[in-house]
């Protein structure tokens, strides 16, 4: 994506193209100077992003806004190691997945005590439904269903609509496979929702998922 930047000089003002990892990456720099302000612009420009993805993976607003605040907590605290030779977005996220993986990994442990250490009986946790989402409720449901490395892979790519590459990085697994893993979501999911998807014309294979489909 190619934006437009208002630069100013001695002469006055002029526009500069700037792509997305240009943006970021002039803003970091003076992140990495203590400029507040530049830090809160790289804020607003991915916590709603970050949201999209994150509370989807946890299935939990509350939690989901926690892993972000960490997220953004440790960029500023790690800034200094950032390499900017990579795209800040890429880094970024791959901050966040792994903060998201290691709640459900906790989550994962927690309840296998529940199971073992407490007399059989579960303790419920609540699960905000308010989840912020351009998904219908079904699709929602469904995409909730899939295993982490699936769910992962289609968010980023369906949902977010990263490039194959940029998820090979993130997810630090083969580019093949995260095609396999992106084309295994959407076989999935499309099994779970056809009934639904004949309603409204069967989905091609080589498309995306359109996320807004229901």
């Amino acid at each position: 994506m190619i934006c437009l930047i208002c630069k100013s000089t001695k002469r006055g003002y002029f526009m500069v193209k700037m792509t997305e990892k240009q943006i970021d990456h002039d803003l970091f720099h003076r992140v990495k100077d203590d400029d507040m302000k530049a830090f809160n612009e790289l804020v607003d420009r991915y916590r709603d992003r970050l949201m999209n993805v994150i509370g989807r993976m946890v299935n939990s607003r509350e939690e989901a806004e926690d892993i972000v605040q960490e997220t953004f907590l440790r960029v500023y605290q790690h800034r200094d190691s950032f390499d900017f030779k990579h795209c800040f977005s890429t880094w970024l996220y791959t901050i966040a997945l792994n903060l998201a993986r290691n709640e459900l990994r906790k989550r994962k442990k927690y309840k296998f005590f529940d199971i073992f250490d407490m007399q059989n009986k579960e303790v419920e946790t609540a699960v905000d439904p308010e989840i912020p989402s351009n998904l219908g409720p079904v699709l929602q449901e469904a995409i909730g269903t899939l295993p982490e490395k699936y769910k992962t892979a289609f968010l980023l790519r369906d949902v977010e609509e990263m490039s194959y590459e940029d998820i090979a990085r993130i997810i630090s697994v083969p580019l093949g496979t995260v095609k396999s893993r992106v084309n295994r979501a959407r076989s999935i999911l499309r099994d779970k929702l056809k009934p639904r998807m004949e309603e409204r014309n069967a989905l091609s294979k080589g498309t995306l998922l359109p996320v807004n489909l229901l």
